[in-house]
């Protein structure tokens, strides 16, 4: 599996001096632990391997999930008014939300943490990717690329908000596994969308890594971000 290789190719890389972490020499589970400790994280990244291994295993049980299941071809507009697609974030790590600038509470809740997160991962000097956050809308009728672009200001200033037709949003969220209904409208045509709490981990050859539910707290998506970026700079150089 993902991590067994992972595992592999760090224990690998702690006997060679050929892959390196930015100047930080070889990779290996002690630089990881080092990088975390550095923040903070290695309680936290603890945490997370312990849940993600219960999931891991009920995913294994349920084959509902998986790296080959998740992501694929989209076509949206930024909150800047210009067309981007999957292939404008190949190089890139980037963090996926799907919500809506309307939503109350847990949308601006989860992106504070994911902001939160974000600012614990710049601090580690020795992470040698910065992480690139995208909200998606699911709310295309009221959600424009104004509206976005007004509403992402309250946040990490990489955030980059998306939207697009409600075509277009519905390709990507079926390719996401990302649930969204419409509630009814009140006296003031006021709606509220129900929709699934989960941020999407993608890697630079856009591939995707790792999912984080509502449950994850900041330090423990930052621990876990900041190790697939170190495996990853192991395997890619």
């Amino acid at each position: 599996n993902e991590e067994s290789k992972s595992t592999g190719q760090n224990q690998k890389s702690s006997s060679s001096s050929e892959k390196k972490v930015g100047s930080g020499g070889p990779v290996s589970w002690q630089s990881l632990v080092a990088i975390l400790l550095a923040g903070g994280l290695v309680a936290a990244y603890v945490r997370w391997e312990k849940q993600n291994r219960r999931e891991e295993l009920e995913r294994q049980k349920s084959r509902t999930i998986g790296v080959a299941s998740l992501g694929g071809e989209y076509t949206l507009t930024d909150h800047n008014g210009k067309e981007k697609t999957n292939e404008s974030f190949i190089g890139q790590w980037i963090i996926i939300y799907f919500g809506f600038t309307h939503c109350p509470d847990i949308c601006p809740d989860e992106l504070d943490k994911l902001t939160e997160a974000i600012k614990i991962i710049d601090d580690l000097k020795k992470v040698p990717y910065k992480l690139q956050p995208l909200f998606v809308s699911v709310d295309p009728d009221r959600d424009s690329p104004k509206q976005m672009a007004e509403y992402i200001t309250d946040f990490h200033p990489r955030l980059i908000g998306l939207t697009g037709t409600k075509e277009q949003i519905d390709k990507i969220t079926k390719s996401y596994r990302v649930y969204y209904s419409y509630g009814p409208k009140d006296v003031d045509d006021d709606y509220i969308v129900d929709h699934s709490i989960i941020m999407y981990l993608i890697d630079p050859d856009g591939n995707f890594k790792e999912y984080y539910g509502q449950n994850r707290s900041a330090k423990e998506i930052a621990a876990s971000v900041v190790s697939h970026m170190l495996k990853y700079k192991a395997v890619n150089g």
